[in-house]
């Protein structure tokens, strides 16, 4: 992978990681026509999603500090509680990663059919969320966070965008925008920095178990990061104006374009 090639793909990353399009189904496409497969797809995925990550923190750095904060009080109080469901939210996710690894990354090798199957799921969830008018809550629950991850569990698939997913999810459920829309950045902060510190450990970030240069890597991870930063403050903002529908529209279309391109090659 060359360094333009990280770049792209890096802010492809970025921008699609908190819009809810899919950043995993945008990857598998950019990394389809660029011709990379294999070890050298996953690692490049797991170090952007990591960039990703810390663009969240970085966003969202008051409210990380308040639960921060919270916690260390040492009381059942809002912040704690707020922590607690977010540990609840990863118990899907958590369960699939460890008994579904390698099915899961046989899924990322399979080519575009499944992506473009899964943006279409993504468009009528999306769809679904925007035309539903469930009475709001005050708090996001306990039940819901269960909920919540559990779609986040199923996003694991590329096509499927896990922030459409969760977004849309607690939004049925009768969670706020905003709320919900914080709620879906924040769960996926230790999951993501979890299977990116495992992978470090394990030493599969060395150009030779992957075939991409460190140059290349640090090219997408800051691309990833500068893109995500802004991603991430925009889409809370189109989140409170209730926008999702649009993005249904454009699932819809790239889906289609990814079925046709994994059929027809």
């Amino acid at each position: 992978m060359s360094w333009l090639e990280a770049l792209i793909l890096g802010i492809v990353q970025g921008l699609t990681e908190f819009l809810p399009v899919s950043s995993s189904g945008h990857l598998q496409i950019g990394q389809a026509l660029f011709g990379i497969e294999g070890e050298e797809n996953l690692m490049f995925a797991v170090v952007v999603h990591a960039a990703t990550v810390c663009s969240t923190l970085f966003v969202l750095w008051q409210e990380v500090a308040k639960l921060f904060k919270g916690l260390f009080r040492f009381q059942w109080n809002d912040e704690t509680q707020y922590i607690t469901k977010i540990v609840i939210s990863m118990i899907p996710v958590a369960f699939v990663g460890v008994l579904f690894k390698k099915q899961i990354e046989a899924v990322f090798g399979s080519g575009l059919l499944i992506v473009g199957i899964c943006l279409l799921a993504t468009a009528a969830l999306l769809t679904f969320a925007y035309y539903a008018k469930p009475r709001q809550k005050e708090k996001l629950s306990f039940r819901d966070a269960l909920i919540v991850g559990l779609a986040q569990a199923c996003a694991v698939l590329p096509g499927l965008s896990r922030s459409g997913s969760t977004i849309a999810t607690g939004l049925l459920l009768g969670n706020k925008k905003e709320t919900i829309a914080k709620f879906s950045f924040l769960m996926v902060l230790i999951p993501i920095m979890g299977e990116a510190l495992l992978d470090l450990l394990k030493g599969n970030f060395s150009e030779t178990s992957t075939g991409i240069p460190a140059f290349s890597l640090v090219v997408g991870f800051i691309a990833a990061f500068v893109a995500g930063s802004l991603a991430c403050k925009w889409m809370i903002s189109i989140v409170k104006k209730g926008k999702l529908i649009y993005f249904a529209i454009y699932c819809v279309v790239v889906g289609l374009l990814a079925l046709g391109y994994g059929l027809f090659t």
